[in-house]
Formats: structure tokens, C-alpha cells, sequence
């Protein structure tokens, strides 16, 4: 009886099986397999490939000061694996001996080359599997997360050509034409899809709205990669009518709005950020920076004014503490467009404070610090500012980033020069006192540093008796045992160190012997020190006395007002600053090859500034103390008759020409050819290029002194630049020459 009903079992499940089976084409055979396909292996490739997209959509940054890509991936270079071809799908059945980790997107390509393989139903040239081509299509899927394009489209063909009228034929579409874009074919991708959002659209059936909505951001894609911005918007808008996709439809109405904006159609602009800010659904990120972006196309006060309190109560909304950094770099933003500049630096301030900010957003914000103080002339704090930006940055190929390490690069200089004259002139100020005046000065120094240490310990003082958020022990120990608080101990070890030193574990350590050892070099290091701070003789012994370093410091602090006079007037256009320097500097009895340069630059800056009668003063000097020098010449007989300028494509051709000729030994033709060539060039970078291969050719074929006023020419008129420092590190060179 028991051997009867085992035989029955078996018949009967045998019986199913085979029923059951992929070779028979019953109605029990095709809804037992398409069953299994889609609740069994195709559930888990559909989690899989999910799981892989919540990864990217975690993992990807987006970067909200450049235009958003409608797609939020990244891949890498294009990668095509020949060896993936094989049957109508693209898939191989080998398999690796050495076992490998498993992807989420291997995974789900896993489980649909399984569902293919296994559950399969080709009987006499057709699929009787429903659900195959579902598999086919999580295949392309995830090989095109794969980044293996051409094995996807494989897979998306095969259903197209022996599916054509399954559910997701227009979504297969869509996938393959994703996959077209990828590898540079935008134009069929295009084209394939006009035929199916217009002609099958209008002629045969209403595709649902979720598929034409993928549809329409997939040809926007396919138009921004073809340049058609135009076409990509006309797209983008009949992506946005309806909103069935939360998180793609927010990104969309943004990036129309960023597009708009690219454009300057504000008002367009804003009516895209103002649908995105009232779409309820859309996810909290994209309405912050619209609202940012609503604030920064403002095309009116009013609209400013509302965008403005807009932002203070964002701010205020504890919701929103992940966006503090760029909520209070608008709103600083906001205040520097109302001349509100003492409240812009205070939120520029806010928003570098804010815990774990955005990087980038950090770079504006001192960027945008460092040029509120470039123009206010505190050139100091600006190129601190800058400094920041570029210590932050690492996209060494940003061109703001450049331009930003070009005006540092000049701020440096700028900076050190300044610096050196403030402590030269501190110097050289004490030099010219009595030995009784500098003792007394030395003697309110130390003074003034005895108070404030005496201060500072009794700070120190009223946070042990009073206790503080950082150092009193009843703030850390928050009622636990001593020893089971790490911040109370940690405290305690560094407070006894304070106290009593390092002590070694051992009976009667207290005794002040016991310490001595082990601190005494520490504590002469220290008394030594503090001896010298104190110490009246060993600040006066600093000052220097011998006439040949007070000379020297006279001539470097000489030096660096010219440079900075050059720096002001060149490179910052600050002609205020630019005059006092060398005014200064004309003053103080200049070396005397500065004597010319210095009333040179002078003679321009009144005459730009519009004073006549001290732009007259200038010439007279100069035409009477330097009667020969080309400077002379030129302000006896100025050049009158200019002729037209020539484009900058054809001086740089007429440079190579001279070049050429001068490395041809040309040099009377070179001096020609510039001469004649100088008064039609406009950019002021190629002028002290032309002006120093002038001066190299008149050095060949000249004497010395004449050599010498073309080089005196170039460092003059073009000292900041490479050229005029070329041309005064050779007038240099001559110079120690001459006095062999």
C-alpha cells in the first residue's frame, strides 16, 4: 500500500512536468512558465537591476553651478566587448572557472539570460512564453548600466524584430535609442524616436503618458548631445506636461529653467523654476535650488525683494540645515546686489561655517569674499580669499579657476612687496632713534606682553573656577563616574601635565626633584624663552647698525614701492594706489636707474587722471635730465598719425615672420619690420613681446648703449611682465660688466 502511493506521487508530479513542460504548447505549458518567469527569476532580476539604479541615483553628485545632465550618470570611456556577441541576444553560455563578485547589474543579467535559457517556448518559430521578451528587455537593461551598448541593442532588436506588438514595444524603443546615444548615433536615435512619439502616437494607438514622457527626455538627451539646445527644450516641454516620474520630471523642469536662463529669457526661466517650486511631489533638493535659482533671475526688485524673504524663511526652517551653505550665498548674493556689502560678507561668512558645505560652493564663497575686498583695495585679505579657492579646488582645468590663480599669482607679488615694506620701514624707523628712544619703546613692548599673558592665564583661570563648554570638567562628566567618561580623563591627563609635568609612576612623586629629570631640558628650553621676551638687551641687540644692511634695506623697500607702483597701475588699474606708491618712492631718493622709470609712470598717470600741469612737470624732468633716451624722444614727438589695427591672427603671423628673420641673422630688417608694425598692434600682451626681439636685434647689430636704451624701454614701460623682467636681469648683467 505505502509502494502504491509513492508511485502515484511520482506519477502525478511526473504527469505535471511534463505538462508543465517548454516543448509543449498547451495552455497548463504557457501559463505554468510565464508564471514562473515572472514571479521567479525575473522578480529578482528586476530587484537587482533596481537595487544597481538606487546605487547610481545614491552615489551620483550633481553639480548645480553647471547646466544638469537629464540622465544622472557618469560612465567611463566607451567599452565594447567583441566577445559578447552571440546569439540573437548578445549573451554567452561559457562560464569562468575562477569564481568573480557579482555586480547588481550582473545579477539581474544573470537572472534574465536564465529566464531565457530555461523558461523558454520556441515551438514551430514562435515564443508561447509571454514573458520572454520582458527578459530580453531586462537584459539590454542592464547591460547598458553595464556600459556594454552594442551586446544591449543586441538584445533590444530581438525583441523589436520578433515582438512587435508586445506591451513594452515602445519602451524597448526608447532603451535602444539610450543605447544609440551612448555611442554617438543621436541621429537615428532621433529618428526612431519621432517615429514612435508622432506617427504610432497619432496614427495607431495613445502611447501611455509614462512612456512618452521617457520618450521625450530620452530625444531631449539625444538633441543636447547633437547641439540642437532649441529642440531639447521643445522636447523637455512635452516631457513636463505630465509628471508621472517624480524625480525625472523635477530634474527636467530645472534644467529648462537652467537652459532659459543660459539664454537670459529670465522671465522663462522663472515661470519653469516657479511650476517646479509648486510641484508638490518633486523631491526637496530640486525646490531648495530652484528657489535659488528663481532668486538669482530675478528680473525686477520686486521679484529680488520676494526671492529674499523667500530665502530667510527656508533658512529659518530647521528642514533645510543641509542647504544652510548655499541658502546664505544667495542671500549674501541678494544683499550685495542692494550695496548691502557689511551684510553680504556676513552671510558669505554664514555660509562658510556651515558644517560639511558643499565643496564647491565653498570656492564661490570666497571667491565671491576675495573680490567684495579686491575692491575695496584690501588686497591682502583678497588674495588670503583666493588662496582658499585654490587650496579648496581640484578641477585644475576650471577656467574660473585659472583666471582665479592668474589674479593670485599677482596678489602674491603684490602682497610680499607690501609686506616687505612694512617691515623695512619698521626698521629702518627704529635705526633712526637714539639707543635711549629704542629701549623705551622695547620697554612698552614688553609691557604691553606681560599684560596679556597676565590676561590670558586669568581667562584661563575663570574657566576652571566656572567651567566652560569645552574645558570644565562638570560639563563632560554629565553625572557618569570619572573614569567611565573618556572626556573627563582626557581632560584630567592633560590638566595634571599642566600642573605637575611628566611624572613617572612611582612612590613620592610629588617631590620637585622628581621632575627634574624628566622636564629639565624642556624647562631651560622654555626659561630661555621666555627670558628673551622679556629681556630689554636682546631686542635692542636686533636692530641692525651697520650702514651696509640699513643701506640695503633702503634700497629693497625702494624697490618694492616701484614694483608695487607698477603692479597698481598694470596689472589692478588702481591708479590712486599706483600714484601714492611712486610718489613715495620719487621721494625717498631712488637708486638712480629708477629715477627714469619712476617719472615716466608718473607723466602717464596724470595724464590719464587729467592733470595737465603735473603731466607737464613730469615731461620737463624727463626731457631735461634724460635728453637721449627714447622716452625723451617720444614726448618731443609723439607719433601723430597711427595707422589702422591689424588683427591679432596677423601680428602673431608678422611675429613668427621677425622671429624667423631674426634667427636668420636679419637684424636691420627685424628693427624695420617691428618699427613699422608697432603702431597697429592693440594687444598689449604681443607689445612687449615685439619691443624685446626689437631690443635683442638692436643688441646684435648696435653698440652698447644703444642696446642698453632699448632693454632700459622694455623694463620701463613692461616691468611686470616676462619681458621686462628678461630685459632687467640683462641690463643688470651689463651693468655688473661695465664696472669689471
Amino acid at each position: 500500500m505505502k509502494n502504491t502511493k509513492i508511485v502515484l506521487v511520482f506519477s502525478f508530479f511526473l504527469v505535471l512536468a511534463i505538462a508543465c513542460g517548454t516543448k509543449k504548447n498547451t495552455f497548463v505549458s504557457r501559463n505554468y512558465q510565464a508564471l514562473t518567469t515572472k514571479y521567479n527569476v525575473l522578480f529578482n532580476g528586476q530587484e537587482a537591476l533596481n537595487a544597481g539604479i538606487q546605487e547610481i541615483n545614491t552615489n551620483y553628485k550633481d553639480d548645480w553651478f553647471q547646466i544638469l545632465p537629464i540622465e544622472p550618470i557618469e560612465f567611463e570611456e566607451k567599452r565594447i566587448d567583441i566577445t559578447e556577441f552571440g546569439l540573437g541576444a548578445g549573451f554567452d553560455t561559457k562560464e569562468d572557472d575562477a569564481p568573480k563578485t557579482l555586480s547588481t547589474f550582473d545579477k539581474a543579467e544573470e537572472k534574465a539570460v536564465k529566464a531565457i535559457q530555461v523558461h523558454k517556448m520556441n515551438i514551430d518559430g514562435s515564443e508561447r512564453n509571454r514573458q520572454i521578451d520582458d527578459a530580453y528587455l531586462l537584459l539590454g537593461k542592464s547591460r547598458y548600466y553595464q556600459q556594454r551598448f552594442i551586446p544591449a541593442i543586441e538584445a533590444f532588436n530581438y525583441v523589436i524584430a520578433n515582438y512587435p506588438n508586445a506591451n513594452l514595444i515602445a519602451e524597448t524603443k526608447i532603451w535602444r535609442a539610450k543605447s544609440n546615444i551612448r555611442l554617438d548615433n543621436e541621429e537615428f536615435a532621433i529618428e526612431t524616436l519621432k517615429l514612435l512619439l508622432t506617427v504610432r502616437d497619432t496614427l495607431e494607438t495613445n502611447l501611455p503618458d509614462e512612456t512618452k514622457e521617457n520618450g521625450y527626455t530620452t530625444l531631449a538627451v539625444a538633441y543636447i548631445k547633437s547641439d540642437s539646445i532649441q529642440k531639447a527644450k521643445e522636447s523637455l516641454l512635452l516631457a513636463t506636461r505630465t509628471q508621472k516620474n517624480k524625480d525625472q520630471a523635477a530634474r527636467n523642469l530645472f534644467i529648462l529653467g537652467q537652459l532659459f536662463a543660459e539664454e537670459n529669457k529670465k522671465d522663462s526661466a522663472a515661470m519653469q523654476f516657479k511650476k517646479l517650486i509648486n510641484f508638490n511631489n518633486a523631491p526637496e533638493r530640486y525646490k531648495i535650488r530652484a528657489e535659488i535659482e528663481l532668486a538669482k533671475n530675478a528680473i525686477n526688485d520686486s521679484m529680488a525683494a520676494i526671492s529674499f524673504e523667500r530665502i530667510q524663511k527656508l533658512i529659518k526652517n530647521r528642514d533645510n540645515r543641509p542647504y544652510l551653505d548655499v541658502l546664505y550665498y544667495q542671500k549674501g548674493a541678494l544683499n550685495e546686489q542692494k550695496d548691502s556689502l557689511q551684510l553680504a560678507i556676513s552671510d558669505y561668512n554664514y555660509s562658510l561655517r556651515v558644517p560639511k558645505g558643499d565643496e564647491k560652493q565653498r570656492t564661490f564663497t570666497y571667491e565671491k569674499l576675495g573680490n567684495l575686498h579686491f575692491k575695496n583695495s584690501d588686497y591682502q585679505y583678497a588674495s588670503a580669499y583666493f588662496d582658499s579657492v585654490l587650496q579648496i579646488s581640484k578641477d585644475t582645468l576650471d577656467l574660473r579657476i585659472r583666471r582665479i590663480k592668474r589674479k593670485q599669482k599677482s596678489l602674491i607679488s603684490l602682497v610680499q612687496y607690501e609686506n616687505l615694506v612694512k617691515e623695512n620701514d619698521s626698521i629702518l624707523q627704529l635705526t633712526a632713534l637714539t639707543i635711549d628712544a629704542q629701549k623705551a619703546f622695547f620697554e612698552k613692548y614688553i609691557e604691553k606682553i606681560k599684560k596679556d599673558e597676565a590676561a590670558a592665564a586669568q581667562l584661563r583661570l575663570n574657566q576652571l573656577a566656572f567651567g566652560n563648554n569645552n574645558t570644565s570638567l562638570a560639563s563632560v562628566n554629565q553625572g557618569k563616574w570619572y573614569f567611565y567618561n573618556s572626556k573627563s580623563t582626557s581632560f584630567g591627563a592633560n590638566e595634571f601635565i599642566k600642573i605637575w609635568g611628566n611624572r613617572k609612576l612611582e612612590d613620592d612623586w610629588r617631590w620637585a626633584q622628581k621632575a627634574k629629570n624628566a622636564t629639565q631640558e624642556k624647562e631651560i628650553k622654555e626659561v630661555s624663552q621666555k627670558n628673551e621676551r622679556y629681556d630689554l638687551d636682546y631686542y635692542v641687540s636686533k636692530i641692525p647698525s651697520d650702514k651696509v644692511i640699513i643701506d640695503s634695506l633702503y634700497l629693497d623697500r625702494n624697490q618694492a614701492l616701484y614694483e608695487l607702483g607698477l603692479i597698481y597701475k598694470e596689472q589692478f588699474n588702481n591708479l590712486k594706489l599706483a600714484k601714492e606708491r611712486l610718489e613715495r618712492v620719487a621721494s625717498l631718493q631712488p637708486a638712480e636707474d629708477l629715477i627714469l622709470p619712476i617719472n615716466w609712470h608718473l607723466y602717464q598717470l596724470e595724464i590719464i587722471l587729467q592733470n595737465p600741469d603735473k603731466a607737464a612737470e613730469y615731461k620737463n624732468f624727463i626731457t631735461s635730465k634724460f635728453p637721449d633716451t627714447k622716452f625723451a624722444q617720444l614726448l618731443l614727438n609723439p607719433d601723430a598719425n597711427i595707422q589702422g589695427e591689424v588683427t591679432e591672427n596677423e601680428v602673431e603671423t608678422k611675429y613668427k615672420e621677425v622671429y624667423y628673420a631674426y634667427k636668420e641673422s636679419k637684424y636691420d630688417e627685424v628693427i624695420s619690420a617691428i618699427d613699422v608694425v608697432l603702431p597697429t598692434i592693440s594687444n598689449a600682451e604681443l607689445l612687449p613681446k615685439f619691443e624685446l626681439l626689437k631690443a635683442y636685434a638692436i643688441g646684435k647689430s648696435k653698440d652698447t648703449e644703444n642696446y642698453k636704451k632699448a632693454l632700459e624701454f622694455v623694463f620701463v614701460n613692461y616691468g611686470t611682465t616676462e619681458e621686462g623682467k628678461k630685459a632687467q636681469a640683462i641690463l643688470t648683467q651689463l651693468e655688473k660688466k661695465s664696472k669689471e
